[in-house]
């Protein structure tokens, strides 16, 4: 619980920036691209939380592998977050941003779940159709998962849509158990 109240200062903080510098997709740019460069790879977050690595060590690594391909203002403030001991929740800090950003300009995030992967078609057409309905821009975030067989479950806030076939047989077996 802690880590997350930490990490929405740090999240608010860097928002507030962009906000002011009017750069908002440019700072979402540049923490995504520490997200998928450094934070996704499990044993450089174990690195980046080891207390026992010494901070000069982090800065060393961040500054190698994106002194060049990100803002000095993004660098200046992973070398904060390592000064501060707060550089092992940074995935969290790039989710809260992002749903600050987001809000901030109206996006609905939509995620969708799909059997197979969504072709770019499927997806433009599913991202105009839900902008439509919910009259707001809407951003998709895709996962597969070949268990829900066919179909679509879709989830925008806290309204969830299961328009899978394994959603509708269970559907069935449940509708068949209640009469029988």
């Amino acid at each position: 619980m802690l880590n997350i109240q930490l990490a929405g200062k740090y999240a608010t903080a860097i928002f507030e920036i962009a906000q002011d510098e009017k750069n908002l997709d440019g700072y979402e740019k540049d923490l995504a691209k520490v997200r998928e460069d450094v934070f996704s790879i499990p044993e450089a977050v174990k690195f980046f939380q080891n207390p026992l690595v010494p901070n000069k060590a982090k800065k060393d690594l961040l500054t190698k592998a994106l002194g060049k391909e990100i803002s000095k203002t993004a660098m200046n403030f992973l070398l904060l977050l390592v000064d501060k001991k707060r550089i092992g929740v940074f995935n969290e800090i790039y989710d809260i941003f992002t749903s600050l950003k987001n809000k901030a300009q109206g996006i609905l995030v939509a995620d969708v779940t799909s059997a197979f992967p969504l072709s770019d078609t499927q997806e433009k057409a599913l991202t105009k159709k839900l902008t439509e309905l919910t009259e707001h821009k809407v951003q998709i975030r895709k996962h597969d998962d070949p268990s829900i067989l066919g179909g679509l479950v879709l989830k925008i806030g806290d309204k969830r849509i299961d328009g899978s076939a394994a959603g509708r047989l269970n559907g069935l077996k449940n509708s068949m158990l209640v009469q029988g």
